[in-house]
């Protein structure tokens, strides 16, 4: 584990700001804030959730405030050991998961843990048990990064 490039406090903000993202979304409009229910709603995939000019209004500001995080921060490096055709491909599998599971990280853990959500528990178990899985396949397989 390489704990030097971690930012703590980094993350503590970051975690703040989608709790009150969150909150905002459920206190003001009644709706939770999860991306891929916004994102099928402001795509027009979904016809129900929030309304339409909310939805595409949080799903711009998601990229929004990372520029506006990018221009006060400096930039943010990123890498990717794959290929762009396997992330697409992994991104479009996570999108139909988040159909057949009716939510998201987000919209389950996030807002769903925090209104202590039976379904919602269980979709985030399920979910990180995946993603735990997975991470040790990858490891067993040597194609962590």
């Amino acid at each position: 584990m390489n704990w030097a490039g971690a930012m703590p406090l980094a993350g503590l903000i970051g975690g703040l700001l989608i709790g009150l993202a969150g909150a905002i979304m459920l206190l003001g409009l009644g709706r939770i804030a999860g991306v891929s229910g916004l994102v099928a709603r402001a795509t027009g995939i979904a016809r129900g959730g929030a309304p339409w000019p909310i939805a595409s209004a949080f799903i711009i500001g998601l990229p929004l405030g990372a520029w506006v995080v990018a221009l006060l921060a400096g930039p943010v490096t990123t890498r990717f050991p794959v290929s762009v055709p396997v992330l697409v491909i992994g991104g479009l599998i996570a999108g139909f998961g988040t159909r057949l599971g009716s939510g998201c990280t987000s919209g389950h853990g996030v807002c769903g843990l925090s209104r202590l959500s039976l379904r919602s528990i269980a979709a985030t178990a399920g979910f990180m048990t995946a993603g735990f899985a997975a991470v040790a396949v990858m490891r067993i397989l040597g194609a962590s990064w």
